[in-house]
């Protein structure tokens, strides 16, 4: 799924120039952005995204990946958006991941209020480092919408507690509501989370700049969760030192060579296996039989 889209100075932001957006977003930590991509853009984007939604991901089959019960989650999902990205996060900013989900309808809170845990707190003192992502919803999103507690970002981000959660400044609450296309960049250390109910399927992608260079808390380099993109070459062309180098482009600093991720489900995925060998062992045993039933048809 690859396509581009480019916010660069002196573009069109409706009523907002990059300089005042900019501003908002070091306020709230969260702007809602122009329509980055055009109509066509957006319908092939759905349609990549949905060809992706119908099988799950196994075997030679390329489809979504499942790890939780209201979310489908489909890795490598790629526009290229640039400009204010350096601006916010800083002139070594990559795009580190490129994914997207697809929530079923539910009353569940499942996912929390929470800033995204995504550095190493015991390596890293100082300031938070920055890390943002750019949202674009695939489908009008009227319930379930991203939500945002503005100007709660900067500080090291956890998931809170019942008691934090009670406590939270909910006058500041940003929420995301809108058609297809619409884009929101926010700070992810800023408090945050899918509201709820979820009353239809939302469908939406997201784009995970920072710093290589920072040092990843052990959970995602155990997952590897921010590896290399996986770029399609036909979408690849034309592409500028500045997008090769946002792309992550020689960039080895979370490369993981030979990378073979820890199952949680050994004992199931052996069952499929041994089923799907056994339903491979029928189709071949079936092949033969038919085989030698339509040679002795002929000889007749």
């Amino acid at each position: 799924m690859s396509s581009t889209a480019t916010l660069l100075p002196g573009v069109d932001a409706g009523t907002s120039s990059p300089a005042s957006l900019l501003e908002q977003f070091e306020r709230d930590g969260l702007v809602r952005l122009p329509r980055l991509v055009s109509d066509d853009t957006l319908r092939g984007m759905q349609q990549a995204f949905a060809g992706r939604l119908r099988h799950l991901r196994w075997n030679n089959v390329d489809g979504y990946e499942r790890t939780e019960r209201y979310r489908f989650m489909v890795q490598d999902v790629l526009p290229l958006v640039q400009s204010l990205i350096g601006q916010f996060v800083g002139p070594r900013y990559v795009l580190c991941e490129a994914k997207g989900w697809r929530s079923l309808p539910t009353n569940r809170d499942f996912h929390g209020w929470h800033g995204d845990s995504w550095y190493d707190q015991s390596r890293v003192t100082g300031p938070v480092p920055r890390e943002v992502k750019l949202a674009i919803y695939l489908t009008d999103v009227r319930s379930g919408a991203f939500q945002y507690i503005k100007g709660s970002h900067g500080k090291p981000p956890h998931h809170l507690s019942r008691t934090e959660t009670d406590a939270l400044p909910l006058d500041r609450m940003e929420e995301v509501l809108g058609p297809a296309g619409t884009a929101v960049l926010f700070d992810t250390s800023g408090i945050h989370r899918q509201g709820i109910p979820i009353r239809e399927p939302r469908q939406a992608i997201f784009y995970n700049y920072h710093d290589p260079a920072v040092p990843l808390q052990q959970e995602d380099v155990d997952y590897y969760r921010y590896h290399p993109l996986l770029l399609n070459a036909a979408f690849l062309g034309g592409l500028s030192a500045e997008d090769c180098r946002a792309l992550g482009f020689g960039e080895q600093a979370t490369y993981q060579p030979g990378f073979i991720r820890r199952s949680e489900h050994r004992g199931f995925e052996a069952f499929l296996q041994h089923l799907y060998e056994a339903r491979l062992l029928v189709g071949e045993w079936s092949s033969r039989i038919g085989g030698r039933a339509l040679r002795l048809l002929r000889r007749r």
